[in-house]
């Protein structure tokens, strides 16, 4: 596992995510996909995004 593609994954879907998002998903979604062909799985990503946020 890349532990910068997943730190990478984290804060693209942090800065292009949720409910209120009007930017082109596409860039999230490359770097998601990046973080889980080097090995990641979803909940890396999920406790990475936790760990930006703070939490």
């Amino acid at each position: 596992m890349d532990q910068q593609a997943v730190q990478e994954a984290a804060r693209e879907a942090i800065a292009h995510g949720g409910p209120d998002a009007r930017t082109d998903p596409q860039q999230a979604l490359d770097a998601i996909a990046a973080a889980l062909d080097s090995g990641a799985t979803h909940d890396d990503i999920a406790a990475e995004m936790l760990r930006q946020r703070g939490k």
